[in-house]
């Protein structure tokens, strides 16, 4: 029987204007649509190694018992994760992704009676979170085009000067994704000392590991100086765990345990939780991971002084390259040659493509795909 009823009216009013957050198109996608194999896949800021060596080995350890629920607490990997960095397991939330955490903060901080403030050009999870919950949200003006040092970056004071009574939550990615930008300590810590104490900032750092920067901060050390800091990392990115999605926020206990209350049961998997406790370990890998990453933004940045491209400045595993065109045809163009990047014209940069860093071979593959589209 057909119904006359408007269910998009039945939903909560921030829901009812949410948009689905749009993730780069799996490799079976393409092969489905065009017929094609040898796909390379750069759209996902995925590590081009695969996943830590000691994750692997774990995983198969963990296959024994999968008829049990997992560690619901996830004691072991909490544990790892305070022993790595000097902290206290109680200042930890784990999370299904650090996608997860995020949800839990917006969750736990805000309703249709507060407000969140995030960044032009910011991770699209921001905004999706906020409204989710209806609450309203505040978008900072990014630092213009032509910036002299961070064109597109976060402006500190822009986002302090949308700081209201009615907010509760400031989302700050650092690096930024999808721009690859950064603040330095000097200037996140300045800005922290200027937040109201009632608002929790939020510092995103799931790509911290890759940062090479003198000055780029390690905001787990300012946990105790600022009680309303949350800090949140992944296992998706330099651990290549993204398929097992497995995050984590770090906090001052109190927030940790509001942030607990409003978790999921079982919201991290018993495969997850194994696999990133051995990852943690693997400095290897780790090490490995950087050195590739660091040789391919090298790859990267000469090819595009060869070849006159622009891009955003990043500290990440990707470059944003603007192509002072419309970008949406040309990664159209590039699917055809197997290789997928990633627009990003939802996050207001409709002439730039985002690119993961990959090996040497696959960045010469993309970087060749690119010229020759371009060409045509």
């Amino acid at each position: 029987m057909q119904s006359t009823t408007d269910f998009k009216q039945l939903a909560v009013t921030g829901v009812q204007a949410l948009h689905p957050y749009q993730p780069g198109k799996p490799i079976e996608e393409l092969e489905r649509e065009l017929g094609i194999s040898n796909i390379l896949k750069l759209a996902s800021n995925e590590n081009p190694l695969g996943a830590s060596p000691q994750a692997q080995a774990a995983l198969t350890a963990a296959l024994k018992t999968l008829e049990l629920y997992p560690d619901g607490s996830g004691y072991q990997l909490k544990q790892a994760i305070a022993e790595k960095f000097g902290l206290h397991s109680n200042q930890i939330t784990l999370g299904n992704g650090s996608n997860d955490v995020l949800e839990l903060i917006a969750r736990a901080f805000l309703d249709n009676q507060r407000a969140a403030v995030i960044s032009e050009h910011a991770f699209a999870v921001y905004q999706i979170v906020t409204q989710a919950v209806g609450a309203e949200l505040q978008i900072a003006k990014a630092n213009p085009a032509d910036h002299q040092t961070m064109p597109y970056g976060h402006n500190l004071a822009n986002l302090a000067a949308k700081i209201t009574d009615k907010t509760r939550v400031v989302f700050i990615a650092n690096p930024n994704n999808p721009t690859g930008t950064w603040l330095s300590t000097t200037a996140l810590h300045s800005f922290l000392q200027r937040a109201p104490s009632d608002v929790i900032v939020v510092l995103d750092e799931a790509y911290t590991e890759y940062v090479q920067e003198v000055e780029f901060p390690n905001a787990l050390t300012w946990l105790e100086e600022f009680p309303n800091l949350i800090v949140t990392r992944t296992f998706s990115k330099i651990y290549g765990l993204a398929g097992l999605r497995v995050g984590y926020a770090v906090s001052n206990p109190v927030i940790a345990d509001l942030l607990n209350r409003v978790r999921q049961p079982f919201n991290v998997n018993s495969l997850a939780l194994a696999a990133a406790q051995a990852a943690l370990a693997d400095d290897a890998f780790l090490e490995r991971s950087v050195d590739t990453n660091a040789a391919g933004l090298v790859q990267w940045r000469a090819a595009c002084a060869e070849n006159g491209w622009e891009y955003i400045p990043t500290v990440g595993n990707f470059i944003t390259v603007d192509m002072q065109r419309p970008a949406a045809p040309l990664y159209d163009a590039l699917l055809r040659e197997g290789v997928i990047v990633r627009p990003i014209g939802g996050y207001g940069l409709p002439q730039h493509l985002r690119i993961t860093i990959g090996t040497t071979a696959q960045n010469t593959r993309c970087i060749e795909a690119l010229k020759k589209v371009l060409a045509a």
